[in-house]
């Protein structure tokens, strides 16, 4: 669904000089499962200074992204990744006349505490990121923007998302014990009994022992893709 950007555009952020007769807007995704994802194309200082009580991270898709962000004016360029952390004041707006266009979701740290067993959420320190393995996780959720997040993508996703925040975050990454070879082989064998219908995590949580995330991890380091995807093939 398309929306001029305003006040009402998204909770929290407030849009300084609206302009519908530029192109532009907020396109926003079918949300829940404790993700939000839009599209944002727009000129000029496009936010005030805002907090999210989420995180906020996204790609810059053209022109440049420019804010300011513990301290510092940052910039991202086409195919950077941004990572702006929960409570974190910030802005944004175009950095050329050409405008701005970018995608970014917003997620639940809950998400990732769930996922990272207890952990301490990591913190990224630089807000502007270049690499290649998070803009293609992130693009996994950002580009289907008119489809709704199913249950076994978005644990997947967020297992993904965080390896790649801790990596960035200087943490070593968690490695799959031998034990959980077999809990993927008894997720793939409920997968390919069930592969007409749709399937919970749940449901993979009761076969493995496992929790979601661990388990994503676990199958993609035995058969080399998601559960999601296994379904899907």
């Amino acid at each position: 669904m398309a929306q001029a950007l305003g006040a009402e555009a998204k909770q929290g952020l407030e849009r300084s000089c609206a302009d519908a007769a530029n192109g532009d807007r907020i396109v926003s995704a079918p949300g829940g499962l404790g993700l939000e994802r839009i599209e944002a194309r727009f000129h000029g200082n496009a936010f005030e200074p805002h907090r999210h009580d989420t995180y906020a991270i996204g790609v810059t898709l053209q022109g440049v992204q420019r804010f300011h962000y513990r301290g510092a004016l940052q910039h991202s360029l086409p195919g950077q990744a941004i990572v702006l952390h929960p409570d974190e004041l910030h802005d944004g707006g175009a950095g050329t006349e050409d405008g701005l266009r970018y995608r970014i979701l917003y997620l639940e740290p809950s998400l990732l505490l769930d996922c990272l067993g207890g952990e301490a959420l990591p913190f990224v320190r630089d807000a502007v990121v270049t690499d290649p393995a998070l803009r293609d996780t992130l693009f996994s959720a950002l580009a289907p923007l008119d489809e709704e997040l199913g249950d076994l993508f978005v644990a997947d996703f967020v297992a993904q998302l965080a390896q790649h925040l801790r990596r960035h975050a200087g943490k070593p990454a968690k490695s799959a014990s031998k034990t959980a070879w077999r809990a993927a082989a008894l997720a793939r064998d409920y997968l390919e009994e069930n592969a007409e219908r749709p399937v919970r995590s749940d449901e993979l949580e009761a076969v493995t022992g496992l929790d979601r995330y661990a388990l994503s991890r676990h199958f993609r380091a035995t058969y080399s893709t998601s559960p999601h995807r296994f379904l899907l093939m």
